[in-house]
């Protein structure tokens, strides 16, 4: 093994999920491996071998490093400034240089405190600069330990902010824990780390960790169960190991409540029980009568200008404990829950209304004139303890709840919801049944509605109004499973620009955001115009689009780089998981509006609420100039464009486009192939999903 000292001047290649990297050195060094959390900036000791590549020619391959610190005052005070350290800038670090010169790394190992002597160092700043010292010392050390195991800086970053001290100490004794506690690690990671660790490949703990993991891969793909059979395949494709004859490991499992097994269908045991508290709650309901009196009801007036069905709607949610409107666009669902709303207050009854995300709820508050929640605030959801402060012991007080995008909702969230419902509220749910099902577990709506339980309100009229929109018409088409009209005229709001060639398809939608859209419409790239796609990868993916749009539309200099992803003050932004301690939810859409180099934070601005992110929680967030047409349920967009490509085969199903097409509310934009939409437009079978609301015996 040979000993190199050098300073990383750069990345040529680096792979932010597990750290390896192509990195350039002083003197002209290139090396390769992992070097997880290292600052350009840096002086390393490397330790390894030289190698020669077919392709890149002579490399340094390396087995190990450590940090050499700076010993000149200009040097340290470079490596203090470099944004290793919250609140510490390059003028900061000069300060503190100038104070304690070469001592610098000893004060702050050993007497931090005495930063308070610098200028411009308070009590608030030094406690911030304490913090991030001792952590990056300690990711540091959790990083020497893991950098094998293909750990990146931000799973280790979660890794100690989950069990602090003791980090080491539990990846050690049972790494598995991991899959468990800590969000983003996956068995795969877990098991790599199990491996090195000597756990055996048939240990106990290694294959619950497998089941658990095959479980709640299958919730991610709208699954509240797995066929036995089903789930015997998964684990041999993780685990290697056939449990045909190991039944008694999913007792134990069972016996210590991490699953349920009914009827050789096995369930993560939150979601058994959340299918089974949602049945008996809305049986409860159902079985029930409004508290509404006969007199009451006839001495209401009701609007001459609702239809019969609209009517019988209003009517239903008088009578009833729990009613479903459901219906496509155009067929008049706000107007009828407008008219539900309205007479429950002429007979001064307290109302409340909710849907799953923020853009469901702002648009919701838009077209009722009354306040509406995030279903999360409105159960007043504790970050601390994460819990719901409403459930069944302390339920909603209200006479009537409506929520709206009931089809977005899964299984565990609409637990917790009718847990907080009272038996004396009247609960009203809205959607869209033929729309794309939520985006974790369950199929709620369509169950709820298959199940006969629930009285349903079906809308099926199209207004006038509503049939001058070729949208609308076209959606209806698509629903059932006719080709839409594609007659590109001025007056038209629906569009059809053939383009086979899959990466000219990008130039087109690309050249309309830019130019042609904003000129001859005045709509603006960043509010107005989303663009909806069925896959993340390909020419016409998720990825490749925003690449090419952030070039396009947002010209300012890139201020941040992680990996793959590069972020700029502007950017349009969406989150990717719920975060309950931020209140941002999975598919939010904001505005980079500040990064802080100093204190490594990056702030978006998501429709006036402002959110900061560290730098190592960048994984929660990419580029939303397009997203796919799942992240896009619940929101309503003035002009959306879509791909429409064969090579999106495998997604195009009529409910995808069906959905595209029902947010937008102004424009909507096709571009692509005829056959491909013909393709989508004919397929009506989409993903099974295994559930059972309402289906046992």
């Amino acid at each position: 093994m040979q000993t190199i000292e050098a300073i990383l001047e750069g990345y040529l290649y680096k792979n932010e999920v597990n750290g390896y990297c192509i990195a350039s050195f002083s003197n002209g060094l290139k090396a390769v491996g992992i070097l997880p959390n290292v600052k350009i900036g840096e002086k390393l000791k490397l330790t390894g071998e030289f190698e020669t590549h077919s392709k890149y020619g002579e490399q340094f391959k390396i087995e190990s490093y450590s940090i050499v610190y700076p010993s000149t005052t200009a040097g340290i005070s470079k490596y203090l400034g470099s944004g290793l350290i919250k609140g510490v800038g390059p003028s900061t670090a000069e300060k503190i240089v100038n104070v304690f010169k070469e001592n610098t790394f000893e004060i702050l190992d050993t007497d931090i405190n005495r930063l308070l002597d610098v200028e411009g160092i308070g009590l608030k700043k030094l406690d911030l600069i304490k913090k991030s010292w001792d952590e990056q010392k300690a990711i540091k050390e959790i990083m020497i330990f893991l950098q094998s195991f293909d750990i990146s800086p931000s799973y280790a970053l979660k890794i100690y902010r989950t069990y602090g001290a003791d980090s080491v100490r539990i990846v050690q004794e049972n790494p598995y824990q991991l899959t468990y506690d800590v969000w983003g690690i996956g068995f795969k990671i877990a098991d790599a780390i199990g491996k090195n660790a000597g756990f055996s490949h048939d240990h106990p703990k290694r294959i619950k960790a497998g089941i658990i993991y095959v479980l709640n891969e299958a919730s991610g793909e709208g699954h509240v169960y797995l066929p036995m059979q089903e789930i015997l395949k998964k684990c041999y494709d993780v685990l290697g190991i056939d449990l045909t004859d190991s039944y008694l490991i999913f007792r134990e499992m069972e016996v210590q409540n991490l699953v349920n097994i009914i009827d050789e269908n096995i369930y993560l045991a939150n979601y058994y029980e959340a299918e089974r508290n949602i049945e008996k709650k809305i049986k409860i309901l159902s079985d029930g009568t409004s508290g509404i009196s006969e007199k009451e009801i006839k001495s209401i007036r009701f609007n001459s200008l609702y239809s019969d069905e609209q009517l019988e709607a209003i009517r239903n949610s008088l009578t009833n404990k729990i009613l479903i409107l459901t219906g496509g666009p155009g067929t008049g669902k706000t107007t009828a829950l407008k008219g539900i709303i309205e007479t429950y207050r002429t007979l001064k009854k307290n109302i409340m209304l909710a849907a799953p995300t923020g853009r469901a709820a702002k648009r919701m508050s838009e077209v009722i004139g009354m306040e509406a929640k995030t279903i999360h605030r409105l159960l007043e959801y504790n970050p601390m303890d994460r819990l719901f402060m409403r459930d069944e012991e302390n339920p909603l007080e209200t006479d009537l709840l409506v929520v709206d995008e009931i089809s977005m909702i899964d299984t565990l969230l609409m637990n917790s919801l009718m847990s907080a419902v009272s038996p004396h509220t009247t609960l009203v749910l809205v959607g869209d049944v033929d729309q794309l099902p939520s985006l974790g577990s369950g199929n709620v709506l369509h169950d709820l509605i298959q199940s006969g339980i629930i009285p349903t309100a079906m809308l099926t009229k199209i207004f006038r109004q509503a049939e001058e929109s070729q949208i609308v018409v076209n959606a209806h088409k698509i629903n059932r499973g006719e080709f839409p009209v594609l007659i590109n005229n001025e007056s038209s709001d629906f569009f059809f620009i053939h383009e086979s060639d899959n990466s000219n398809i990008a130039d087109v939608i690309t050249e309309l955001c830019r130019l042609r859209l904003p000129e001859k419409y005045g709509f603006d790239p960043m509010k107005d115009i989303q663009i909806l796609t069925p896959m993340y990868k390909g020419d016409t993916g998720a990825i490749n689009l925003n690449s090419r749009l952030q070039d396009v539309l947002n010209r300012k200099k890139i201020i941040l780089a992680r990996g793959e992803k590069n972020f700029k003050i502007g950017d349009k932004v969406m989150q990717l998981r719920n975060n309950y301690d931020k209140d941002v939810y999975n598919g939010d859409i904001g505005l980079i509006q500040a990064i802080d180099m100093d204190d490594q934070k990056l702030e978006i601005n998501y429709s006036g609420k402002i959110v900061s992110y560290e730098f190592l929680e960048l994984d929660d967030i990419t580029l939303a100039y397009a997203i796919t047409v799942h992240k896009s349920q619940g929101s309503e967009y003035p002009c959306v464009i879509m791909p429409i490509t064969t090579a999106h085969y495998i997604m195009l199903q009529r409910n995808l486009i069906y959905t595209a097409v029902t947010r937008a509310s102004k424009m909507m934009i096709l571009v692509g192939s005829k056959q491909a939409l013909a393709m989508a437009v004919g397929n009506k079978k989409s993903r099974k999903r295994y559930t059972s609301l309402f289906r046992m015996n």
